[in-house]
């Protein structure tokens, strides 16, 4: 075996240091998200919320492994985005931003954080009120969960990623929403957010993505996002979006001095993760930045947009294929909801009545809660999926 072939085979999860690398990230962005959501409060600034997110998980990532011999990078793989009502995505704003959060907002959070480059994303729904939630409001957020949750079975070896697609189209369906157009799951591998092997949230003919086979050992990031809308989001305002990833294989010589100042500190800073525009100097960042995105040395997230009124949802997790089964490491409990629809559906009842484990032979059951960081913490193994009640599109993740 080359040295080469070593390295591949060293850094999927066939290695028990990789596997404790994605659930040590996974233990830390489960934490960031649950303070973020204590954090939603009538009146409290987005920017700030954003900003405690991912304060947090770069101090969380800075305790740990900080005795090896190799500098590991470390900190956060997505910034902390909060999306608010018909908002779709990546809603991250910068510091001069006032934007606040008002009772009954729908809000969507979504972050992810990395340890040596094993990444560990979720996404998560909130709805800011007392109570359960009901109506529409909860009849989207059930389509994403009941979705995510039929994705979480369905992405396994064997299964092809059109099956996963054809199934979560078929579940929004269900709760009379609909799935939102562009949303790609993707396979993740060490400083890698977006690999090539991806899971369409909706087939159409503008889009296509070449077919693929899960296999044993992968890692994904399963992203839904559900609309009472048409599912066609659309880009407003430019000016919003503040989240870019530098695309390494592209070069460009820049020709303003602003330009260039900027896309050197990004590629010392954040040279392969996504990043937020808050972490540069904010007035030469507006300046520099356009340049970089029109030559294509950024990929731009755009801060996306349903019609005022509408309801959108979004639930993603990070799943990782291992030998025994799916096992799903990020996710947050949901409230209680209670949706107008009921599934009535066979198929997906079928879908939500398989178990995620791969039963083995002989073997006893694992006692819940038994992984250990490395830290020597337990590791909250609550995201083994039972098979799940159709009833309501709830299922308790605690």
């Amino acid at each position: 075996m080359s040295d080469e072939e070593r390295e591949e085979k060293e850094l999927d999860l066939s290695s028990a240091e990789v596997v404790t690398k994605y659930k040590t990230a996974a233990e830390i962005v489960n934490k960031a998200l649950k303070l973020v959501v204590s954090e939603c409060k009538p009146k409290a600034k987005i920017v700030d919320i954003c900003e405690k997110g991912d304060s947090y998980i770069r101090e969380q990532t800075g305790n740990v492994y900080k005795n090896v011999k190799r500098k590991i990078e470390r900190g956060v793989a997505f910034p902390t985005c909060l999306s608010v009502n018909n908002v779709v995505c990546h809603f991250s704003p910068l510091a001069s931003d006032e934007a606040v959060l008002e009772e009954g907002d729908i809000l969507k959070i979504d972050m992810a954080c990395h340890i040596d480059g094993f990444i560990a994303a979720v996404a998560h729904t909130h709805v800011l009120q007392d109570g359960p939630v009901t109506g529409r409001a909860a009849d989207v957020i059930a389509a994403a969960n009941t979705a995510a949750e039929v994705a979480l079975r369905l992405v396994r070896p064997g299964k092809k990623n059109k099956d996963v697609t054809e199934a979560i189209q078929k579940v929004a369906a269900a709760y009379d929403c609909k799935i939102v157009e562009g949303v790609l799951s993707h396979q993740m591998k060490q400083f890698v957010i977006d690999g090539n092997k991806v899971v369409l949230s909706l087939s159409n003919p503008e889009t296509r993505v070449d077919e693929a086979e899960f296999e044993e050992n992968e890692v994904y990031a399963i992203d839904i996002v559900t609309s009472t809308g048409d599912g066609k989001p659309k880009l407003l305002d430019e000016k919003q979006t503040t989240i870019y990833k530098r695309a390494v294989d592209k070069s460009y010589h820049l020709k303003m001095k602003a330009s260039r100042f900027i896309f050197s500190e990004i590629s010392q800073k954040f040279p392969i993760m996504p990043f937020s525009a808050r972490a540069l100097e904010e007035k030469r960042a507006r300046l520099g930045l356009v340049e970089c995105v029109n030559h294509e040395l950024l990929q731009p997230y755009p801060v996306l947009h349903e019609k005022p009124g509408d309801y959108v949802a979004h639930i993603k997790f990070t799943v990782l294929l291992m030998p025994n089964g799916s096992d799903r490491v990020t996710s947050h409990p949901l409230q209680e909801l209670q949706p107008t629809k009921t599934i009535d559906d066979p198929d997906i009842k079928a879908w939500l009545a398989l178990g995620t484990k791969t039963k083995k032979k002989g073997g006893g059951k694992k006692k819940k809660g038994s992984w250990k960081s490395k830290r020597g913490d337990k590791v909250d193994e609550s995201a083994e999926a039972e098979p799940m009640d159709s009833t309501n599109g709830a299922t308790s993740q605690d």
